[in-house]
Formats: structure tokens, C-alpha cells, sequence
């Protein structure tokens, strides 16, 4: 072990901590099954308290690396030999049982009615202007910052689209990657994911699900070019996909001429201590595109999503569809970018996990 915490880098030490111990679980120096060095063990090396390293090895059980063991301590769960290895894994779905309430998830209307009287006085007509066609600057800034602090996800707003609602945007999806690509979804999955690729007339795959994510023996003889993951909470199975299995899709999507697009909805809301990882920050292929959407983080009747591109793609759908406008109100748009801005966005999400974590504890 040669774990160090360096003050100069601005991240508590519980996150450093914890990325140091997952590059050494993905990168074999502990083997799947293997005992992790106890939290004393540690603490000692690094100069920490072993309650910066509970908390990091709290992370790592909570993303599916590893588990604890009552009176044995740590192991190691991920393998990156899940998948392709010939996993013998049943297609399960489970029932979801632990979504939020429309009264628990509901953004708090004093703050929103706030928010709207400053637009308006700060703006004026400015909040009649004509938005730019892949969404105001404003946004695409708020959002490209929120997405690095929160998500690990580096990304330029150049990279950012955003469109009235997820549907319009996986219409666009197909028209970027194009419509004699093969499109695989998870089944069962969100309706109007395979309307829209349906409606599109694309080659559709029906990919089951297992306990984790999508059943490996069916991933690794799919002859999909695009695949449609939800890795959080997929709905209505509710069944996440586990560490390994998002390092399994990372690796279906290294040959040559496939994507994914990764739906993200509803994770913000995790009870983890940590957000969930996603598969863009994952991948080192430029190949992955992040969809999110304001609906339930915000309100329904705010139809607000949003896609980051891989540069290869950003570039593309500027020369191919560059021209189609921006489908949301230039008002609704400055909004979004002055709650996340000011930090009430992510104080709402903050009071809502906190709000489910009581509940799973009672």
C-alpha cells in the first residue's frame, strides 16, 4: 500500500482515499475475493482516523467494489471479468420499492418563486431573447460545472445539448448516430425509450435484465451498435447496475463503431453517501453519451433535459443538426442555470437523499 493524502489537492481525504482504493480494486492489486487491509491498518499508513477510512470503504460498498463481512472486514466484489467470462446469471427483475413521493422529491416552491422574481428583475426582455440552438450559454455553463463537481464528469458546454424533455432528445440521438444503426434497449425499461426508437423505424434489441444490469450471455451476442443503458434504478425493475457491470458496458463499447447512451435519470436521489459513477466518467473511449433531465429533480411540468456529447459526436451534430432551434424557453433556461448556480439545486437534492437515508433507517 503507497496511499497518500495530499492536502494541496482540495478534495476531502476520504475521496482521495477512496479513489486510490478503487484504482487498485479495478487494476487487480486486490483480486476478486480478496481481503482489504483493515481500517486501523490504514489509518496508521495514510495519518488518517479510521473514521476517514470507514467512510471511504462506506463508498466503495455502497458502488458494488466491495463488501463488508461482520467480524471479517472488507473484500473485494468487482471482477473485471464479469460479463464476457460466461457469467451464469438468470434474468431477474425486482420490484422497485423504494421511489420517492411526489411530496419528497418536490423542489420547494417559495425557492422556485424566488428565483423566478430575481430572473425577471435581473434579465428584463432579456428573458424574450432567442435561445442559441443547443441552449443558453448560461445553462450549458451551470450544468457543465454541476456535472464536474457532483458526477466526474469533464465536460465543455460545447458538449452540452438541451432539449424539452428526454424523448426529444432520443429522437435526436438516432438522427446524429444514424437510423441504419442497430439500437439495443433494457427489458423491461422505460416505455417511451422503445416508442421513440420504434417511431424512428432503427433495428431494436431487447436486452433482458438480470440482478445487476443487462444479462451478459445476452450483451456479449448482441449486434447492437448503439446501447440504451439506465444504469440507475432502471425503471420499472428497479435493478442498478453493480460496479462491474458498468465496467462491463465500458468494455462492450471498445470495439470499433459502438455507443452508449446512458440515461441517468433519478439518480441524484441516491441514498449512497457519494452520487452514483457513472459510465461517462468511466470510459476513456469518447464514445458515451450522458442524458439527464430536470423533471424530477425540479418538476414535471418543467420538460428541461439535457445530453453531453463526446467531442467526436459535439462536432458532428453541429455540422448535422446544428440547425434545429432550442425547444426550451429562454426564461426556463436562465432559471435552471441561476437555482444550480446559487446552490439551491443542489441544496434540494441534498435535503431529499437525506430525507430517504431516515426513511431506510426506520
Amino acid at each position: 500500500m503507497k496511499y497518500v493524502i495530499s492536502k494541496q489537492e482540495g478534495s476531502p481525504a476520504y475521496l482521495q482515499l477512496y479513489k486510490q482504493l478503487r484504482e487498485d480494486i479495478v487494476g487487480g492489486i486486490y483480486p476478486f475475493g480478496a481481503k482489504l487491509p483493515s481500517k486501523r491498518t490504514i489509518a496508521e499508513e495514510v495519518s488518517v482516523s479510521t473514521i476517514t477510512v470507514e467512510h471511504a470503504y462506506s463508498l466503495l460498498c455502497d458502488e458494488g467494489y466491495i463488501e463488508a463481512r461482520e467480524r471479517s472486514g472488507y473484500f473485494n466484489i468487482f471482477s473485471r471479468d464479469d460479463g464476457f467470462a460466461g457469467v451464469k446469471s438468470e434474468p431477474t427483475v425486482v420490484v422497485r420499492k423504494d421511489s420517492i413521493s411526489h411530496e419528497e422529491g418536490q423542489f420547494p416552491f417559495s425557492t422556485l418563486a424566488k428565483a423566478m422574481r430575481s430572473v425577471i428583475s435581473e434579465m428584463g426582455e432579456g428573458i424574450l431573447e432567442r435561445s442559441e440552438n443547443i441552449g443558453r450559454k448560461e445553462l450549458r455553463e451551470a450544468i457543465s460545472r454541476y456535472l464536474a463537481a457532483s458526477r466526474g464528469i469533464k465536460a465543455s458546454p460545447s458538449q452540452i445539448v438541451v432539449g424539452s424533455g428526454s424523448e426529444y432528445l432520443y429522437g435526436l440521438i438516432v438522427e446524429l448516430i444514424g437510423r441504419d444503426k442497430t439500437f439495443a434497449i433494457e427489458a423491461p425499461s422505460y416505455k417511451k425509450i422503445e416508442q421513440v426508437y420504434k417511431a424512428a423505424d432503427v433495428v431494436l434489441e431487447m436486452l433482458p435484465l438480470s440482478h445487476d444490469g443487462i444479462d451478459s450471455r445476452k450483451l456479449k451476442k448482441s449486434n447492437a451498435d448503439v446501447l440504451h443503458i439506465t444504469p440507475y434504478r432502471s425503471f420499472p425493475s428497479g435493478v442498478t447496475a453493480s460496479a462491474s457491470k458498468r465496467h462491463e458496458y465500458v468494455r462492450w463499447a471498445s470495439r470499433k463503431g459502438k455507443y452508449i447512451v446512458e440515461d441517468d435519470f433519478e439518480s441524484e436521489f441516491s441514498v449512497s453517501h457519494k452520487p452514483e459513477e457513472t459510465v461517462f466518467s468511466l470510459s476513456d473511449n469518447d464514445n458515451v453519451i450522458y442524458m439527464n433531465s430536470f423533471s424530477k429533480t425540479i418538476s414535471p411540468s418543467m420538460r428541461v433535459g439535457y445530453m453531453v456529447l463526446p467531442q467526436n459526436l459535439a462536432e458532428r451534430f453541429s455540422e448535422k443538426l446544428g440547425f434545429y432551434s432550442c425547444t426550451v424557453p429562454t426564461f426556463v433556461q436562465l432559471l435552471i442555470a441561476k437555482l444550480i448556480l446559487d446552490g439551491d439545486f443542489e441544496r434540494h437534492i441534498n435535503r431529499v437523499r437525506r430525507h430517504k437515508r431516515r426513511s431506510l433507517a426506520k
